[in-house]
């Protein structure tokens, strides 16, 4: 195995990207509109706020769909397209519809602008009227949920009601006014419970980790098999001198732990109190370099097996120091690969050079960064577990909305955030967006799991007898609670850590204390050493 020749330098770039990691959480990324508790239901007004497609035609042409949002009065809308009817669109006299119109309505979408009376008041006028539906223009480009006034009680409303932004009705009201027939349809899809993006997100994650896990433990073992052959030839002060301490991995503590975590906690706040198109820029470089160093990672000790002489001959590198030639070759395609992701990281396929990337950059974060016993390992999670909870829900007490899931989603920059997620659009979904993950929520607990592995290696257990198995499978139903959480909430952004963390902490602790094992899993972290030369010293 080729270990890193800037270890220092690499452990700062792959740590810093670690605390991007935790900067985001599990959800949907993509329109969708959730409940809004300070408006509660009430008879007559206690429809959910739903999404409504706007198809357009003007004298008979297809030209554009607008995205607007139900009110919480009137009837319930078609949920299929070929259901809804082509209704004709009229302008209101006046605009505000606040009193009778001027013109003369048989069964034509009214489009209103917004201001002067409730929006109650504006949807009795327009079915007074004879209007079949009605739109009202937002005075911004977002949406705005309509709900009744406390004080109104004529909410028996016959028509929809729908909301637009504001550049969708300019748009519309320019046709009108160019004496175009402009016709429009009305419906509200659903989203499917489960879309097959969700399925695919599972695999991916509970594989990378697999995949982390395994690597990580053969080269626990190669580097046991090492030391057992040192120590056949050498004194045990020679060993310890020389031999203590394995290159290009490092071992975090209790105290790394938990200041790790409190600095991603004062750089979430930073990037939520920052967010910019530029700052994303810099974050978007930052993962390329780190995605491209960790793809040539995977693939040089992937390669390796195959070309073992060419991964074994070095040249000297200025500023490197000696590289093999097998990375020199490989090298120039990685970086490749990350630039051109990052140059086109904004057309409809670029989400799959960003898993690519994510993976392999996950893949190399579990191979240098390691949890060396149980005790650093519970000190993390819980740490990681709290942050969680307290920036995804706990922030809406004083930011009123999520900080995490705002950074994740990149709800301020009109982007899809930081790039430091696995995502995969909704295959199924006609509101179309990603489900993603967060690195957090792989790397994290992966660093147990791949603790588990390694442990279970160097003990010699089975997977029956061993922690591994237990601890992925802990994984993956954690992982599985969470989307359910996420497809019941309606989408609302999850902090996936809070299902993760008791399913695999708990079912480690447990199944240590039931065997024995929970004293040497807590301090020393892996078997006794069947070597009488060699006793490592407790981790701290």
């Amino acid at each position: 195995m080729e270990y890193f020749s800037k270890k220092s330098a690499l452990c700062a770039l792959f740590g810093f990207l670690l605390i991007l990691a935790l900067c985001s959480s599990l959800g949907y990324a993509g329109d969708i509109v959730h409940e809004d508790d300070k408006a509660p239901k009430r008879p007559g007004c206690n429809n959910n706020f739903v999404l409504v497609k706007v198809p357009t035609y003007v004298d008979g042409r297809g030209v554009n769909e607008f995205v607007g949002v139900g009110a919480r009065f009137g009837p319930t809308l078609e949920s299929k397209e070929k259901h809804a009817s082509y209704d004709r669109l009229a302008l209101a006299d006046p605009p505000d519809c606040c009193s009778k119109p001027q013109n003369k309505l048989t069964g034509e979408v009214i489009l209103v602008h917004r201001g002067n009376c409730s929006f109650a008041t504006k949807a009795n006028v327009a079915e007074d009227a004879g209007a079949s539906a009605i739109l009202i223009i937002n005075n911004h480009t977002e949406l705005f949920k309509m709900v009744c006034e406390a004080n109104e009680t004529d909410v028996d409303i016959g028509i929809p009601a729908v909301m637009l932004p504001q550049d969708a009705g300019e748009n519309l009201e320019e046709s009108l006014k160019n004496n175009s027939l402009v016709t429009v349809q009305l419906y509200s899809p659903k989203r499917p419970l489960v879309d097959v993006a969700e399925v695919f997100l599972w695999l991916m994650a509970v594989g990378t980790i697999l995949c982390a896990s395994y690597w990580s433990a053969w080269s626990a073992r190669e580097a046991a098999i090492e030391q057992d052959k040192l120590l056949k030839d050498a004194s045990d002060e020679f060993f310890i001198t020389e031999g203590n301490g394995s290159s290009g991995v490092v071992d975090i503590s209790t105290t790394s732990a938990i200041v790790f975590v409190l600095i991603a906690s004062g750089f979430l706040l930073m990037l939520y109190k920052l967010m910019s198109v530029w700052f994303i820029d810099i974050l978007v470089v930052l993962f390329s370099i780190g995605g491209a160093e960790g793809l040539q990672t995977c693939l040089v000790a992937f390669l390796s097996r195959w070309f073992d002489h060419v991964s074994e001959s070095f040249v000297k590198v200025p500023l490197l120091g000696p590289v093999s030639y097998l990375t020199l070759a490989v090298s120039p395609f990685c970086i490749a690969f990350a630039v051109v992701w990052a140059v086109f990281r904004s057309v409809s396929f670029s989400w799959i050079g960003q898993d690519i990337l994510g993976i392999a950059l996950i893949i190399t974060v579990l191979q240098i960064i390691r949890v060396p016993n149980l005790k650093v390992g519970t000190v993390l999670l819980s740490c990681a577990f709290l942050y969680d909870i307290f920036w995804v829900f706990v922030s809406k007490l004083w930011f009123q909305e999520s900080v995490m899931i705002v950074v994740a989603r990149g709800d301020k920059i009109g982007e899809d955030g930081i790039p430091m997620l696995l995502k995969i659009p909704r295959m199924f979904d006609p509101w179309g967006g990603y489900s993603v993950i967060g690195f957090g929520d792989i790397i994290v607990p992966g660093l147990l799991v791949a603790f588990s592995v390694r442990y279970d290696w160097l003990s010699k257990k089975n997977l029956r007898r061993g922690y591994f198995l237990w601890a992925m499978i802990a994984y993956g139903l954690g992982l599985l609670i969470t989307y359910m959480a996420l497809n019941l909430m309606d989408g609302h952004g999850q902090p996936a850590l809070l299902y993760i963390v008791p399913f695999t902490l708990g079912t480690f602790l447990t199944l240590g204390r039931k065997r024995g094992d929970l004293q040497n899993l807590w301090t020393r972290g892996e078997p006794e050493s069947p070597c009488p030369h060699f006793r490592p010293q407790p981790s701290q």
